[in-house]
């Protein structure tokens, strides 16, 4: 899942800058910003990049010895 940064004019004209909103795409991610934010302006918008988890552990015991440290 992506994370989307958005600046957005709400409908009474407040602004509010870096808002963080989830997404496949960023039509989902303006979707659910709509939902919060009805009727809102969106300034800008960028992709922010999200840290992957490592996908090769493959033990509990690895999991387990990354969690201890």
């Amino acid at each position: 899942m992506l994370k989307f940064e958005f600046s957005i004019r709400t409908r009474n004209g407040q602004q509010i800058d870096s808002l963080l909103i989830g997404g496949r795409d960023q039509a989902e991610a303006e979707r659910k910003l709509n939902q919060m934010y009805r009727y809102c302006e969106i300034l800008r918008s960028e992709v922010q990049q999200v840290a992957a988890l490592p996908s090769d552990v493959g033990s509990v015991e690895e999991i387990l010895s990354l969690i201890s440290k």
